[in-house]
């Protein structure tokens, strides 16, 4: 994985904590940041979809999707 790959992934996890301790605040303020931290945290160090059965492809898919974006 390069390092452009890894900023990318690190972009995304801080727009998925951002977005969810925003929107788990107004319900629970005092879980917001948990939340958000523990979510963006299964994405950056998994980046398996929960549940899917070739996990393997849909990493693939996304590394190829970031080299696009690249």
């Amino acid at each position: 994985m390069s390092v452009a790959h890894q900023l990318l992934d690190i972009i995304i996890a801080g727009i998925l904590a951002g977005g969810l301790a925003f929107a788990v605040g107004a319900v629970a303020p005092e879980l917001a940041v948990t939340v958000g931290v523990v979510i963006a945290s299964m994405y950056y160090f998994s980046r398996n979809p929960w549940g899917a059965s070739d996990p393997e492809r849909i990493n693939e898919e996304i590394d190829a999707l970031y080299d696009r974006m690249l």
